[in-house]
């Protein structure tokens, strides 16, 4: 008796909380956005992580927030989303904040930077390490909020014609690795190319370039690399754990609903949580297509490791010497991510290791 007492009087609570929300958004104005995103829809897991927001929102709101998502190109090009938002020609954007590590290497910080930070890393310097309030600084001199929209993981190292088998097989190697990685790749010896993703294949069958990197098994398949360069090297050490990021127009998000700022952050929660999750799902399986393709898996030999290491470390203390806020957030990222190193070393990293190594029967 006392059990369902109790079931009633949460169904009569449950009724009311929904009749007094009802109301609430019933009450709020329609508001339309547009959103522009760096990425073309055939990299649909990227891409599909801002139409999870735009989804989500509207479910939250009954329809009255609606986001239209557009893809790169369509509104602006893939690499000018951050201008695009700033200046206020779409409210909303979907990119990677180390695109615009020209204007300022601090945004390398919000993506994913050499030897730093796995995706699970990442989310916990952003949410309770300091990170948020370090990239604000940054972001608000461009009027822009920034929420986390998603994570590829630890990015695979590249598809080369020929196989590497130390530091002097870079040498003059013309590979396709834009921003930071590109400047890494320069310290040793190679000579980075920024292309776009569709240009990527013809320069490859061309010999235009030797190797180009890109995301990881699932979306590099799409891409057809496999059939012109068959050595595929881990890990993509320039790009650890990328996080990418939903851009907001300040005044835009300051005008917003308190109710649709609070769906908006729920949904860019989700879809940071849930492109990890798919590209957790789907790369092993695109991995095991391109295996039997004869595409031939390959670690990046010790001597690149260390070398590169040396590099992001030299890099580091330059920028560091130029750029005060680089600096200032350099000092906090750097002694956490030797901190979460040391921790991922002991129960997960052993576990892993243990269980990579003796797969269950």
């Amino acid at each position: 008796m006392e059990r369902r007492a109790f079931l009633k009087q949460a169904g009569v609570a449950g009724l009311a909380a929904s009749a007094i929300a009802a109301p609430a958004i019933a009450a709020e104005p329609q508001i339309r956005w547009r959103l522009a995103s760096s990425f073309p829809k055939s990299l649909d897991t990227i891409y599909g992580g801002a139409e999870v927001l735009a989804d989500r929102v509207r479910e939250l709101t009954d329809g009255k927030f609606d986001i239209r998502v557009f893809a790169g190109g369509e509104i602006v090009p893939g690499l000018q989303v951050l201008d695009a938002v700033s200046n206020g020609t779409v409210e909303i954007g979907h990119t990677c904040s180390y695109y615009y590590v020209g204007k300022n290497k601090a945004f390398g910080f919000d993506t994913s930077m050499p030897f730093g930070l796995n995706s699970r890393q990442q989310n916990a310097w952003m949410q309770f390490g300091g990170g948020d309030k370090l990239m604000a600084e940054l972001f608000d001199q461009y009027k822009v909020i920034a929420l986390a929209g998603g994570n590829t993981g630890t990015q695979m190292g590249g598809w080369f014609r020929n196989p590497i088998k130390g530091l002097a097989d870079l040498k003059g190697l013309k590979m396709r690795i834009p921003g930071i990685g590109g400047e890494l790749m320069a310290k040793l010896g190679a000579v980075p190319q920024t292309l776009a993703g569709g240009d990527i294949y013809p320069a490859l069958e061309k010999g235009t370039i030797d190797a180009t990197e890109w995301v990881g098994p699932y979306d590099d398949e799409k891409l057809g690399f496999f059939k012109i360069a068959k050595n595929y090297y881990y890990p993509g050490f320039w790009e650890p754990g990328p996080q990418i990021t939903f851009m907001i127009n300040k005044e835009h998000w300051a005008k917003l609903p308190k109710a649709y700022q609070a769906a908006l952050k729920a949904a860019a929660a989700e879809a940071n949580v849930t492109m990890q999750a798919e590209y957790d799902h789907k790369n092993p399986l695109a991995l095991g297509r391109l295996l039997k393709q004869g595409v031939k898996l390959q670690a990046y030999p010790k001597d690149v490791m260390v070398a590169a290491q040396k590099a992001a470390e030299e890099l580091y203390a330059e920028e560091s010497a130029k750029n005060p806020l680089f600096k200032k957030i350099y000092a906090s990222w750097l002694p956490y991510r030797n901190t979460q190193s040391r921790w991922f070393s002991v129960a997960e990293g052993t576990m892993d290791r243990f269980t990579q190594a003796t797969p269950l029967k």
